[in-house]
């Protein structure tokens, strides 16, 4: 599964297009920047080798607000993510897990975990446990349903401890690089 099929990891649906993303505007294979409601704007960039998406969020004034570091799988699914504040102080640290089993849900996320990266919290056997979980069904079509929402902080909702992490649409529409230059290729005719 490729980004393009993951546009909804979060709360929408698979295979949002831009078209479908108010705001966003593709401003090629290696960035792209959606205008919010609000006046907030979100800028994405993504390195050549397409392992890294960096979205920076800034207010209507131009202020950071937050910056989030998306590392992906040669599949272009994200891993890991860390959420840093205006300030650049690293806030959260998500991973993701992906249906391992072959079958309808094969390959698609099923859950999220964000951990406080400020302070470690541990269960009884010393394991670091999240702060908040999303865990993801799906229908007979294959269709997400609304995630399940876990969170481990006293008294807070799941929305309340950051909202989902995961990217909630494509930000590059599917536009690919174009492919590397071959080194060793003739011109055409022989030259």
């Amino acid at each position: 599964m490729n980004l393009k099929t993951l546009v909804a990891i979060a709360a929408l649906s698979c295979g949002i297009a831009s078209a479908a993303v108010p705001g966003l505007e593709v401003q090629g294979p290696y960035a792209s920047v959606k205008t919010n409601k609000d006046g907030s704007r979100e800028f994405f960039e993504r390195t050549r080798d397409m392992t890294v998406i960096t979205k920076k969020t800034v207010s209507p004034e131009g202020r950071p607000v937050l910056k989030t570091v998306y590392r992906l799988s040669p599949e272009g699914n994200p891993l890991t993510c860390d959420i840093f504040d205006g300030k650049g102080v690293r806030l959260f640290k998500s991973r993701y897990g992906y249906d391992p089993k072959p079958g309808l849900t094969y390959g698609k996320l099923i859950e999220e975990q964000m951990f406080d990266a400020r302070v470690k919290r541990t269960g009884p056997a010393g394991k670091e446990i999240p702060v908040r979980r999303f865990i993801y069904t799906y229908d007979a079509l294959g269709n997400r349903n609304a995630p399940i929402a876990i969170t481990l902080r006293p008294g807070k909702y799941a929305d309340e401890v950051f909202g989902p992490s995961a990217l909630e649409f494509d930000p590059f529409d599917g536009q690919k690089p174009a492919p590397k230059a071959n080194p060793n290729a003739k011109p055409v005719g022989g030259r």
